[in-house]
């Protein structure tokens, strides 16, 4: 049998072994689902800690069910390392690990580029490597291709299948999670593209979409959520204009959502966080000047969005000089440091930013967060109030709702006469709202 004819018949007696390189976000759901539907799968991580918990069967994902984690390591379909000699045994490999934006806001790829090289190192005829990772158009071609050919001394197309299958992870997600949610693949080679979307049709509930190649694809999840950057920068941009106009732009929003084309909603705020919409265009602005070509409204949305947090605290300081209160040593408590509601993901959260601006004004800050404990920003480590009680809010001087979390006791917030700027829109449906302003 050829290399084809051999991983379709592996996929099909479900005897391919599986690997994920890194187990975050991303990586940690994808190997469960293998592991799950009846595939041996190796998870890798350079992180020893993530590698000994999960081999320990102890879940620090939201998105994975402890319960299933627990039996899949019990059962010996899953198991994690950080040798990367075992990527000798496997089969299938996806890529799953952070690309990050260096100081100068540039794509840092290298965590794509050691993984890669630690790959192919180990790289055996008949494999195959998948990218997820999110990336500029042209990674997987340019990069990707040729390391793993020079390193493995193995052809791609001929010895080995590459392609890119761009993840879609919503942390928090009650409908959508990793396994039902629609997957693109784009492969170098009709066969590839065939066997890999093989692959993950027999690992995962959602419809399986190819397309012509691993550029395709890589577009593709920038338009994603270069579509949402762009959308939101817009309404933030409107949001400024209606406060200045004395319209409330949320009730503005709620109006034009009432029509039933044409239209879909999104909302302001303090800025934007997560791991792809504040940095995948950046992504495709940097590629985009390597064909001299400029993204003027992509760039655009981008410097509105950046600006957010300034903007947030310069509307509290608005607030608090209404009250004859400077700024400058002002106690300010955020409720929300979680890039968005009831998850514990605080990766790119615009109230880490709203919170170092206010320190830069010379406020005192302080956050509450029931779903992050502590923090890491800019080498330093921060800590949530332990509970919310009056006596604690009348401590402050503003409160700022940076996070939408439910379950957090607004209602007895408002009642302490405390000032509250609401970025968020939480407290839409309190009848009082002597002290409450919106973004």
């Amino acid at each position: 049998m050829n290399i084809k004819e051999e991983l379709i018949e592996k996929i099909q007696s479900k005897t391919l072994v599986m690997g994920v390189c890194g187990l975050g976000y991303v990586g940690l759901p994808l190997a469960v689902d293998k592991a799950s539907h009846g595939f041996q799968t190796i998870g890798f991580d350079i992180q020893q800690e993530k590698v000994d918990k999960v081999n320990s069967g102890i879940n620090y994902i939201g998105d994975v069910v402890d319960a299933d984690l627990q039996e899949l390591v019990s059962a010996g379909k899953l198991r994690a390392t950080s040798d990367f000699s075992f990527v000798k045994e496997i089969d299938f490999i996806a890529i799953c690990v952070p690309t990050p934006l260096d100081s100068h806001q540039q794509p840092d790829i290298s965590y794509v580029r050691d993984s890669t090289a630690a790959i192919a190192r180990n790289l055996r005829r008949g494999s195959i490597v998948v990218l997820e990772s999110t990336t500029y158009p042209g990674t997987t071609e340019e990069l990707i291709r040729p390391l793993l050919e020079k390193e493995s001394g193995l052809r791609c197309g001929e010895d080995f299948y590459l392609g890119f299958s761009p993840e879609r992870v919503d942390p928090g997600n009650r409908i959508y999670n990793t396994s039902n949610t629609p997957k693109v693949v784009g492969a170098i080679g009709l066969d590839a593209a065939e066997v890999i979307s093989m692959v993950y049709r027999a690992i995962l509930d959602g419809e399986v979409h190819t397309v012509s190649s691993p550029a395709v694809a890589e577009m593709e999840k920038i338009l994603e959520n270069t579509y949402r950057n762009v959308n939101i920068g817009l309404v933030n941009e409107l949001a400024m204009l209606c406060h200045k106009m004395d319209i409330n732009i949320w009730e503005v929003i709620d109006a034009a959502k009432t029509k039933p084309y044409g239209f879909q909603a999104f909302y302001p705020g303090p800025g934007l966080g997560g791991h792809c919409i504040p940095l995948d265009p950046y992504y495709l602005s940097w590629k985009a000047r390597e064909y001299g070509f400029h993204t003027s409204m992509i760039e655009s949305s981008m410097m509105i969005n950046d600006r957010m947090p300034e903007y947030t605290v310069s509307r509290a300081g608005q607030i608090l000089n209404r009250l004859s209160k400077p700024l400058n040593g002002a106690r300010i408590l955020l409720l929300g440091v979680a890039y968005k509601q009831d998850i514990a993901d605080y990766r790119e959260s615009p109230a880490l930013r709203v919170m170092e601006e206010f320190q830069r004004c010379g406020a005192e800050t302080a956050y509450y967060d029931p779903f992050v404990p502590r923090c890491r920003y800019q080498g330093q480590w921060y800590t949530s109030l332990p509970e919310l009680t009056p006596e604690v809010v009348g401590a402050f001087d503003l409160l700022v709702v940076t996070t939408a979390h439910s379950g957090v006791d607004y209602a007895m917030a408002t009642k302490t006469g405390i000032p509250v700027f609401d970025c968020k829109n939480v407290m839409k449906d309190f009848q009082d709202r002597t002290n409450i302003e919106v973004l």
